[in-house]
């Protein structure tokens, strides 16, 4: 069977971007993706809430995450693309499911750029109690406006300084950390080891006194989002210089940077302190300096968790401009988030998901000390829809290349199509255990986040995407001459071979 190539039109999505990002920024990208407020802020209170157990939480989402970037790997080397799943998803299902997974994406990065500016505020109050926190996020909405604005060499340098400081902070708390646990140093009257993680309050599984057996189980909602955004590299693959070359390279170190940077961060903070001494608000990685008593250390860590935050955010900005072009080229999105710069910016779309980030201040002003927690949980439902998409996608890019309609991709995800339903089910069951977890977080029934953002949120979510996808479906219509399927079936092009295609 003749193997074909994508039609003309998927190909026309990256007309205008430059190609302007090299290897050491696409690096770091990739490492910083992996790094951000929700392992430097978020986990305090999942070790509180959880105990040592936290540990195989990490570790299972870790090689869930593996599997998504070996997926998404295999889709980049298919054809890279700043569009990045709403593309893959018009190629293998048609228009309304480039519309739902581009929509999700950016609910995604909407609400995580919002618990990343109260991140920011909660970072800052460390060293000014009096800053409100609402000052501090427009003070860094502005900062990283600015720097998406510029060009995509101006995002991929910052990223590169904030990753490279990211990676500092978390290398320096690993070694400091394996001294005090190897050493069994006391810090804060309590002897640190390994032996911490049974010695714990309830040991290493806690299952009373306020702990539930399934606690790990369930947790695992909230660690889905602290890997969040090891995605960015499919979407900066469409103005890397060389995404053949950068793209493995990048997937093959998720393994290190999951068992170093995360489960290796949690193993040492389990073995230093009691986890019920970490506390919602306040990094652990703070906390176990200033217990040790060099405050000066904490107060640069704090500094840097803030310039982590920042770049998460920034990165929200960089992915949503792209994805909102791509949606807005397909008519699936206002007119204006086609716009681009001379320097090949989507500044639209940039600017209309920073009014959304502009909201976390209300937020911040409504509801400081709960702010990120709520905007935490709803982004996971963002993330997961994003995961999914990836996985469905690379199903069915395996299945037209083994038939020979589509070329076998260079970077092909070992154990596929397996790993990639797994991690459809793993989703599956992080979705019901966010539903089962909710009901349980309190007596008030609108402090039950989880369970409504799951049970009442995403019928919310459904209504909204179809009200809007019959009003935007004339128009794809119209602009694809009613071509709104997949561009290919199992046995070929859809729409035939002189239809556009190459």
């Amino acid at each position: 069977m003749a193997i074909h190539q994508p039609q003309r039109d998927l190909l026309d999505e990256q007309a205008g971007y430059q190609k302007s990002l090299g290897r050491r920024q696409v690096q770091m990208i990739a490492i910083g993706g992996a790094i951000g407020t929700g392992l430097f802020l978020g986990s305090a209170a999942r070790l509180n809430s959880t105990g040592p157990a936290l540990l195989i939480s990490y570790a299972v989402v870790g090689v869930i995450a593996y599997f998504l970037m070996r997926a998404l790997g295999e889709l980049v080397l298919h054809r890279a693309s700043s569009g990045a799943f709403v593309s893959y998803m018009r190629e293998f299902y048609g228009e309304l499911g480039a519309y739902i997974t581009g929509w999700m994406y950016w609910l995604n990065w909407a609400l995580t750029g919002i618990a990343d500016l109260s991140a920011v505020g909660l970072y800052v109050k460390h060293f000014n109690k009096d800053m409100p926190a609402w000052g501090t996020v427009l003070i860094a909405l502005v900062v990283v406006l600015v720097v998406n604005l510029l060009s995509a060499k101006a995002f991929g340098e910052f990223e590169f300084w904030a990753s490279l400081l990211k990676v500092g902070a978390i290398v320096a708390f690993i070694l400091v950390g394996l001294v005090v646990v190897l050493g069994q140093l006391h810090i804060g009257g309590h002897r640190a080891g390994f032996q911490n993680m049974w010695h714990n309050p309830g040991g290493f599984w806690p299952s009373g006194g306020g702990y539930h057996w399934y606690g790990p189980i369930l947790i695992m909602s909230s660690v889905v989002f602290a890997y969040a955004a090891i995605e960015m590299v499919a979407v900066a693959a469409g103005e890397m210089e060389d995404p053949r070359r950068e793209v493995p390279r990048a997937v093959h170190s998720v393994v290190f940077r999951i068992g170093v940077f995360y489960v290796g961060s949690i193993l040492l903070l389990v073995s230093m302190l009691p986890t019920g001494d970490y506390k919602s608000g306040t990094s652990p990685f703070v906390s176990v300096f200033d217990r040790l008593g060099f405050h000066a250390i904490g107060d640069v860590v704090q500094a840097i968790l803030i310039v982590a935050a920042m770049s998460s955010l920034n990165s929200g900005l960089y992915s949503t401009g792209r994805v909102l072009r791509s949606l807005g080229m397909a008519k699936q999105a206002p007119g204006f988030t086609m716009r681009m710069s001379p320097s090949g910016v989507p500044y639209a779309g940039i600017l209309m998901t920073s009014v959304i980030y502009a909201l976390g201040a209300i937020l911040n002003a409504v509801a400081p000390g709960s702010a990120f927690d709520i905007a935490l949980e709803c982004a996971s439902i963002g993330v997961l829809a994003t995961w999914a998409s990836i996985f469905i996608c690379q199903i069915r890019l395996r299945q037209l290349s083994d038939r020979g309609v589509v070329p076998a991709s260079s970077f092909r995800a070992p154990g596929s199509p397996y790993t990639s339903i797994v991690g459809l089910v793993f989703i599956f069951l992080v979705l019901l255990g966010m539903a089962v977890s909710g009901w349980q977080e309190g007596a008030d029934f609108w402090h039950k986040t989880d369970f409504i953002v799951v049970v009442l949120g995403l019928p919310v979510i459904a209504v909204v995407l179809t009200v809007g996808w019959r009003i935007v479906r004339p128009r794809v219509i119209a602009d694809t001459g009613g071509r709104i399927g997949s561009t290919w079936t199992l046995n070929g092009p859809r729409y035939g071979e002189g239809n556009g295609l190459v």
